[in-house]
């Protein structure tokens, strides 16, 4: 193993100075438990000759919510931080679906949303959820500060539209509208197996028996999680019904390109898209109905 030289900036400044001036060589480290793996053995796609430690950056490390703002999660915030979060479990309780299968314990005490969010894996469990939710990433690079939809982030595996030289400070989820509910869930084949073969994550806004808003999303099934905006449109003005859920479960079907691989064939996992969609939708139908 190459020697890497570590740095641990205290401020934003710094640490996007670091990466500016890496030439590309630099790798920002919230939890570290996939890239310090990747490092290790030598991952080809994540080359890095300097480590920049961000966890004493107070912005990174920033969780609050306000009914104005809604929810921030700095990008370093431990997943434990999250789902132990008193406004997390009261507004956005589909957020704990995710952060809390994300790993053991161990791995929730330093993993991160926003790590797993610039992991870009293609099964990132974090992800859908964010999708659904229509987080925003709040990213600062030398040319200021810029806003981005999360669904816009992954562009394939292990790749984001995040610059070499730009750090993802938090994520911000909008305040949730009446009505509103989210859920995520996913399929492994055994719980030693901790890689989702296919997983959806779907929020809606229901009024007067009515679908107003959907956004669903998939992991695991294709190169990168996909923003299914047919299937959550499709919802838009029709009943709330076994109907229109099989309706949109249909097209988050068709929308999944997977491989076939050990963990499951691709008809199977498209199979696994409709059934994850239709049951997440009636989880957050249900959730919506609490509101």
């Amino acid at each position: 193993m190459k020697w890497i030289d570590f740095e641990t900036p205290q401020t934003i400044d710094e640490a996007v100075k670091l990466l500016a001036d890496s030439n590309g060589q630099a790798k920002p480290l919230a939890g570290g438990t996939d890239l310090i793996v990747q490092l290790r053995v030598g991952d080809p796609r994540v080359s890095a000759s300097q480590v920049i430690d961000i966890k004493s950056i107070p912005e990174l490390n920033e969780l609050s919510y306000s009914p104005e703002a809604g929810l921030t999660v700095g990008a370093a915030v431990p997943l434990y931080k999250i789902y132990n979060d008193e406004n997390v479990k009261k507004y956005y309780p589909a957020i704990i679906d995710s952060a809390s299968l994300i790993g053991g314990t161990q791995i929730q005490g330093r993993a991160s949303l926003g790590g797993n969010l610039c992991n870009a894996a293609p099964s990132g469990d974090g992800i859908p959820n964010l999708i659904a939710h229509g987080a925003i990433a709040t990213i600062v690079g030398p040319k200021g500060t810029r806003n981005a939809n999360v669904e816009d982030i992954c562009i394939g595996p292990r790749q984001t539209s995040i610059e070499n030289n730009e750090l993802l400070v938090s994520i911000n989820f909008p305040i949730n509208p009446s009505g509103f509910g989210a859920s995520y869930l996913r399929f492994i084949p055994r719980n030693e197996m901790d890689i989702a073969v296919a997983a959806a994550g779907v929020s809606v806004v229901v009024e007067n028996g009515k679908f107003t808003d959907a956004r669903i999303s998939l992991a695991s099934v294709a190169p990168k999680p996909l923003f299914v905006k047919e299937a959550g449109d499709v919802l838009v003005g029709k009943p709330v019904s076994p109907e229109s859920i099989q309706e949109a479960a249909v097209l988050a079907k068709n929308a999944a390109t997977p491989i076939s691989d050990m963990r499951g064939t691709a008809e199977y996992r498209k199979h696994l898209c409709e059934v994850l969609t239709q049951r997440a939708l009636d989880a957050a139908i249900e959730r919506a109905q609490e509101n």
